[in-house]
């Protein structure tokens, strides 16, 4: 306890609630000066406050829980439509990316679009971000105490989002949201659940731009990421109208 609250205390205890107000300013401001909050009577990180996207993304920008917070150019967010019902998450940000501060830029974020397009979706109407926020040096693969650290961002996003579908895009990203060693094949497979949202996994933007053969399967995964965003929409709709 500061100088300055000891003293509010004993001030407190002598005059009654007169300075009531004063400590709690005094808490408020040093809670936030260490990165927490305090809400329900519960002290937890300030990020976890968050109403919105864009105050999370406010709280959470200058994180340096994890090396990659020195050695990053732009922290990458995330981006698209902060209502969506549509979320496709990769596993962490490239070169380009690091660049901008927008994940899927380039060669491979054009192949997205159209991917997307392909079966009616845009953009601006999915939120499309990554595991990690920060590039990892030469794009090398997450470690998982980085992981560990930034996926809680990610659940916060979905928290926030409430989305009615998810797309994990590349063996990588798959392969940590859902703890398998599986491979991208098997993954494939089957339709999943990752923090209570069903999950399609697809191939990578990037690796299509590498393995053209693989963009039948990708358009086959679509399909059915379609097929389950429409069922769940009516679903959700029927729900709405008992």
């Amino acid at each position: 306890m500061s100088d300055i609250s000891r003293y509010l205390r004993q001030q407190k205890e002598r005059f009654g609630e007169t300075l009531y107000l004063e400590e709690q300013i005094l808490r408020e401001a040093e809670l936030a000066a260490a990165g927490l909050a305090e809400e329900g009577g519960t002290v937890t990180e300030a990020w976890n406050t968050a109403r919105t996207l864009a105050q999370l993304d406010e709280l959470i920008c200058n994180c340096t829980k994890c090396a990659l917070g020195e050695t990053r150019n732009r922290f990458v967010f995330g981006v698209g439509n902060p209502n969506a019902d549509v979320v496709l998450v990769g596993e962490a940000p490239g070169a380009e990316e690091d660049k901008t501060g927008e994940p899927f830029v380039g060669r491979a974020g054009k192949l997205l679009d159209k991917i997307l397009e392909a079966v009616d979706f845009k953009r601006e109407d999915v939120f499309i971000c990554n595991i990690l926020k920060c590039r990892p040096p030469n794009n090398r693969d997450p470690l998982p105490a980085e992981v560990e650290q930034c996926e809680p961002y990610l659940h916060k996003q979905l928290a926030l989002l409430q989305p009615k579908v998810m797309l994990a895009l590349g063996r990588i990203a798959a392969q940590t949201l859902l703890r398998s060693k599986d491979s991208l094949t098997r993954l494939r497979a089957e339709t999943h659940t990752y923090q209570g949202i069903p999950l399609i996994v697809t191939y990578h933007p990037a690796a299509l731009l590498r393995n053209p053969n693989w963009k039948r399967p990708t358009w086959e995964d679509v399909q059915k990421f379609r097929a389950l965003y429409d069922e769940r929409m009516a679903a959700a709709a029927k729900g709405a109208q008992a």
